[in-house]
């Protein structure tokens, strides 16, 4: 069984910079593929960005050229970098493993 945790939300003004972090509890960690996840306000969870096992990353049109995922496997845990955010970036953030979930992290982008 993998275990998630996130960190790393907050509050920022648009055009800030947070950078969220998801731990896993399992030593493989560094041949998982990790999925981003955020749920706006009022809205359906929805696909942000991915990081394959081979280290090929994927991400959402919105948020391409804002975000970055990166692994660091010292630490077994990915990175999300998130830079110019939007009002429109508010949500509920979550990664996810092979079918495991966090328990999310909010992240408030005011305008």
């Amino acid at each position: 069984q993998v275990q998630l945790v996130e960190s790393g939300g907050g509050l920022v003004q648009a055009g800030g910079s947070l950078r969220l972090s998801c731990a896993a509890s399992v030593s493989t960690f560094r041949f998982l593929a990790i999925g981003w996840y955020r749920q706006p306000p009022g809205k359906e969870r929805e696909w942000i960005a991915s990081l394959s096992s081979g280290e090929k990353t994927y991400y959402k049109d919105s948020v391409k050229g804002r975000f970055a995922i990166v692994r660091d496997n010292d630490k077994n845990t990915v990175h999300l970098q998130m830079n110019n955010l939007k009002p429109e970036d508010t949500g509920v953030y979550t990664c996810t493993e092979g079918g495991y979930w966090g328990q999310g992290t909010q992240v408030t982008v005011s305008s």
